[in-house]
């Protein structure tokens, strides 16, 4: 079995780190946050990257700079954690949450179409597991209604369907660099834009409008205590220039897991589309198993992580703050979750790690009964 690319060197990390520490206090410190935002826009193709403090905070920005306030309506896809829906409440506005396709985990644009209003504002489509929609289809449907685009990309980096990467697909894409991810800093996040309003109003809101954009003035109105620190700059710059090593890593990571769990009892592989790059945030199967779930609970108990195993991922309609209404649940979006194991993966877990969590997986789908 082919092995995996090294690991890249975390020495890497530390000369930016030292740095960053030899400047402060500063309490106007952002050279390493304004070196990570310009590499952003490098790497990632996009006219304007603002750093915050986390992928929730980017969301919060973006959703506020297209004009997200009270009264409005968001779209969203139950199949998402709870951090999505979020910054819809704290703005004011109402999640409405629309279902997803367990075939391809796109959205179910007719569920869409039925739950559009005169009160919607946006849709935020969640590339949960680095997996990535249509993004034609999706322009198309909001261009049609007249609704704003911001894509929670917190797991894609990476990503592209049909030549969009993931977050360009609309106003702004918004990502997270929380531990975990493959681009990560312990905690951050980034909003990619193309629009400069956008991004000037982003800047402004995630430091109290100490900065304001374009024909407003400082601290006109009330911002958040959004902005990236410098020690987690310093980092996260450091990540992104390792980036394409982590990337191919992951790649090659999923790669290795999916070759060794060929065969395995109940168990199919999810393959991307056919345009789609994915970059294998998760390894994907389909369990076909009896109680799919508790599967993936039970190798969760035996040290082999997953969304729904670890982490209970349920739909975000199903969440107790989102109950209660008279909307039917979004069925499409827990059969996904209840069949599908999610693995989760870091740049450290060697073949060694991998070779385990396959045979784990593969003695006990033999083992799993109804």
């Amino acid at each position: 079995m082919t092995g995996l690319p090294p690991l890249p060197r975390a020495e890497d990390l530390g000369d930016g780190m030292t740095a960053a520490l030899a400047g402060m206090p500063d309490p106007t410190g952002a050279r390493f946050t304004g070196r990570f935002e310009h590499d952003l826009t490098r790497v990632l193709a996009r006219r304007h990257a603002v750093a915050v403090s986390s992928g929730t905070t980017a969301l919060h920005t973006a959703l506020s700079a297209v004009g997200v306030g009270p009264g409005d309506e968001v779209l969203l896809p139950a199949l998402t954690v709870v951090m999505t829906a979020q910054p819809v409440v704290q703005l004011g506005a109402t999640p409405v949450f629309v279902d997803s396709d367990p075939d391809t985990l796109d959205l179910d644009y007719a569920d869409a179409t039925s739950k559009v209003t005169v009160r919607t504002k946006a849709i935020v489509p969640v590339h949960l597991w680095g997996r990535m929609g249509d993004p034609a289809r999706l322009r198309a449907f909001a261009a049609q209604r007249g609704l704003a685009i911001v894509e929670d990309a917190a797991q894609a980096a990476g990503t592209s369907r049909a030549g969009v990467p993931a977050g360009a697909a609309g106003a702004a894409g918004c990502f997270s660099t929380k531990d975990g991810k493959i681009l990560w800093s312990g905690e951050g996040g980034f909003v990619l834009s193309d629009d400069p309003a956008l991004a000037a109003h982003v800047r402004a809101l995630r430091g109290h409008w100490l900065t304001p954009p374009p024909g407003s003035r400082p601290q006109e109105r009330l911002g958040l205590p959004g902005r990236m620190p410098e020690l987690v700059a310093a980092l996260a710059q450091a990540n992104l220039l390792r980036f394409p090593a982590l990337l191919k890593r992951r790649r090659a990571q999923a790669a290795y897991l999916l070759r060794a769990l060929a065969g395995a009892r109940g168990l199919t592989p999810l393959q991307p589309a056919p345009d789609e790059t994915w970059n294998h945030y998760s390894p994907l199967l389909r369990i076909g198993l009896p109680r799919p779930r508790a599967f993936a609970e039970h190798l969760a108990r035996l040290a082999v992580p997953s969304s729904t195993g670890s982490f209970r991922l349920v739909p975000c309609d199903t969440r107790p703050m989102f109950t209660g209404g008279e909307r039917a649940p979004c069925r499409g979006a827990a059969q996904i979750l209840d069949r599908t194991l999610a693995l989760v993966l870091t740049e450290r877990d060697d073949e060694a790690v991998l070779n385990r969590y396959a045979a784990v997986i593969i003695r006990e789908a033999a083992a799993w009964r109804a």
